[in-house]
């Protein structure tokens, strides 16, 4: 029996804004039942001992140290601001 009809394809495929003909539709509903059938293979796996994991691999994120340093004086900033205002880039207000 398969798991996948011919109907439930021609379904998906419409509700992605795919046109395809009854012999796509044919291939499709055989290749998407191999499909599930190799994923159901995974349910036959013992998994008992098995920590899940999100990677296969250990993942460690290696981040500098967070340094505090000085910024660019004030002045130096506003230079290449095209409008400003008391110490203060102007921007177009985007509320109406």
């Amino acid at each position: 029996m398969s798991r996948i009809s011919e109907d439930q394809v021609k379904h998906v495929a419409h509700l992605a804004r795919l046109a395809i003909t009854e012999e796509e539709a044919q291939k499709f509903t055989t290749q998407l039942d191999a499909i599930i059938g190799f994923a159901e293979q995974l349910n036959e796996l013992d998994t008992e001992n098995v920590d899940p994991t999100t990677h296969v691999l250990e993942m460690k994120n290696i981040v500098r140290e967070d340094k505090p340093v000085k910024g660019l004086p004030q002045e130096e900033v506003l230079k290449n601001a095209p409008d400003h205002q008391d110490g203060q880039v102007r921007v177009p207000s985007v509320l109406e």
